[in-house]
């Protein structure tokens, strides 16, 4: 069975060195009850829960899955109870407002603790996971008394939420949904329609589950203009605020699916369901977003999850497994072979794990940092620097922290060799698991057209500007600092050529739209391979420094300047091959008529 312990070392790493967490939290309203104390606290048992009450349920999980009885979807043996503790722990209130009854602590702590959750149980995060995205749309878009009947439930993890957006013949494409409000007594809709893939749509671990569903209204315009948000409860709540009568909201069936299979994804039939409009309408899709956003940032922390997850498993496993002999002689000679760590294969895939992990947390926790600013901050240009900044590295965060992850876990299989393809090692469940990440919440595709469509040509790359702007200021300053060259300079370079084929595709697009589709992938997946490599530079500075004032310490700088070296070296490399994608543009994608595709065989 698998195993996973946070790391603590790195994680204050990232807060306390290298992203200066203990002043950041002082300037933030609310900020000074983050003590240092109070941080400690939170990651020690956090890491504590995840381990010991988690990850035990992690594989057993998978292996049963959910059930669907009756109506009532049982979520896997253990389940239930991990959940009860988590509420008892006071974990979902740990960043919510204190007038919904939370703690008011940074949001940045409570991703943290989400990283801890999606690498010890991805399937079992999930549950809770979603709340907190419908408690951000309420928070921002409900009526007073929706905050006390449904927000205040939330926070305190008594209720779940969930969000009802996809239905069978629509995806992304929202405008075409037809799930359908009508107006019925007081302020009351009936909301019929069906949505699939809902995560966490139906389950035994709270009393009551709250659905935030996209309708369209009887005189709804065309498209997605002409959507509604509705907040749609399991039970419909009494005078005293309790679960009263059922309400019309089923499950009509569970999923089959690859992965995942601890969570209950399902079909949700809403048959005359009373609901509550939030927000105004026809600006569901605003409202919506609100969930969205917050969701995929928690989809890119699934990856670094799962890549820290399969790293750890790996490296043990490595270090354990006695094969051949070292090209340059044994290096266990007391033993029939050597550990298959010594071989420089097994190190690369080793140490991808390691630096996708690592990168990934760095971003994760820079990206929390202005999620804390946009949330608390007080000084109105450093909100909008930072919103902006959110904006910009959302889609990377969610889109390029999935796809390094599910590689990171096809590593770990790799590392076990035949083991890895075995059911009771686990590593086959993290492949599984990650799959997902690259599709729901927005798929690559999707994320990487929001990165270069909206969020860097709609507004003539001035976002983009203001971030590699950053990065240059960072790259001249220690560009003489000895130690530094061999990062700065590559990592300056490939700033200029971000610009440069911004440009590039901006030009081209101006003649003929599909050039934007063409390059989007490939220009996330660069804009992803340069963002981790500014901050593994950072990584390094901070690192080089503890190692000049001298500590106690030195194993573990050293290592962050060697897998800092190593990124540079042996990954971000890569960058080449997506600028040269990028630029050849989108004839050869088009230039093969549909009917073409299939030449040579019938479908």
């Amino acid at each position: 069975m698998p195993d996973y312990q946070a790391p603590l070392r790195d994680m204050r790493f990232v807060m306390e060195e290298l992203l200066d967490y203990p002043a950041h939290y002082a300037r933030l309203p609310g900020g000074e009850d983050a003590t240092p104390d109070v941080v400690s606290a939170i990651l020690e048992e956090g890491a504590r829960f995840a381990r010991e009450v988690l990850m035990p349920l992690n594989q057993s999980g998978d292996q049963e899955g959910c059930r669907l009885e009756g109506g009532e979807v049982k979520a896997p043996k253990g389940f239930k109870e991990a959940y009860r503790q988590y509420v008892e722990g006071g974990w979902p209130s740990l960043a919510a407002d204190p007038d919904q009854g939370g703690q008011g602590l940074p949001h940045s702590l409570s991703q943290i603790l989400s990283e801890m959750l999606a690498s010890s149980n991805l399937a079992w995060g999930m549950y809770p996971g979603l709340s907190h995205g419908a408690s951000a749309a309420l928070h921002h878009h409900g009526t007073e008394d929706q905050k006390a009947t449904y927000l205040t439930k939330l926070v305190e993890g008594t209720w779940t939420g969930t969000m009802c957006l996809t239905e069978p013949h629509c995806g992304t494409d929202l405008g075409l949904l037809k799930t359908r409000a009508v107006p019925t007594d007081g302020d009351a809709y009936e909301i019929s329609g069906t949505k699939i893939f809902i995560s966490a749509g139906e389950h035994d671990l709270a009393e009551n589950i709250v659905h935030l569903v996209l309708a369209k209204l009887p005189d709804a315009p065309e498209g997605s203009k002409g959507i509604s948000l509705f907040v749609v409860p399991k039970y419909l709540p009494d005078a005293e605020g309790h679960p009263g009568e059922r309400n019309g909201v089923t499950c009509g069936s569970l999923e089959h699916k690859m992965g995942i299979h601890g969570n209950a994804t399902c079909v949700m039939n809403f048959d005359g369901a009373r609901g509550f409009l939030v927000g105004a309408p026809h600006k569901g899709l605003a409202c919506m977003f609100t969930m969205m956003n917050a969701a995929r940032i928690g989809t890119g922390i699934q990856g670094l999850g799962l890549a820290e997850t399969s790293f750890q498993n790996a490296l043990a496993y490595a270090r354990d497994r006695l094969q051949m002999r070292s090209l340059s002689g044994p290096k266990a000679a007391d033993k029939p072979a050597d550990p298959i760590i010594v071989h420089p294969d097994v190190r690369r895939m080793l140490l991808t794990q390691k630096a996708f992990a690592e990168g990934g947390r760095m971003l994760v926790y820079y990206a929390a940092q202005m999620i804390d600013v946009v949330e608390h901050g007080q000084d109105v240009a450093e909100r909008d620097r930072a919103e902006a900044l959110l904006g910009l590295l959302t889609p990377i965060v969610k889109a390029f922290l999935t796809e390094v992850g599910f590689e990171a876990t096809n590593e770990g299989v790799q590392v076990f060799g035949g083991h890895g393809f075995i059911r009771e090692w686990g590593m086959e469940q993290l492949v599984r698991d990650a799959r997902i990440t690259r599709l729901y919440e927005g798929t690559t595709g999707i994320q990487a057209l929001d990165l270069l469509g909206r969020k860097v040509l709609m507004n003539q790359g001035e976002t983009l500007k203001m971030f590699t702007k950053e990065i240059h200021k960072f790259c001249q300053a220690e560009e003489a600092t000895p130690g530094m060259a061999e990062f700065v300079r590559p990592l300056a370079k490939l700033n200029a050529e971000w610009g440069e084929l911004t440009t590039g595709v901006g030009m081209k697009a101006m003649t003929d739209r599909e050039e934007v589709g063409a390059a989007s992938v490939d220009y996330l997946m660069y804009a992803g391979y340069v963002t981790l490599a500014y901050l593994f530079a950072r990584a390094v500075k901070q690192a080089r420094s503890a190692l000049e004032a001298g500590t106690e310490e030195a194993p573990f700088y050293r290592a962050k300047i060697d897998t800092a070296r190593f990124y540079f070296d042996r990954l971000l490399p890569r960058t080449r091959a997506h600028a040269q994608m990028i630029q050849a543009g989108a004839e050869s994608l088009m230039a093969i008529s549909a009917d073409d595709f299939g030449l040579g065989f019938e479908i």
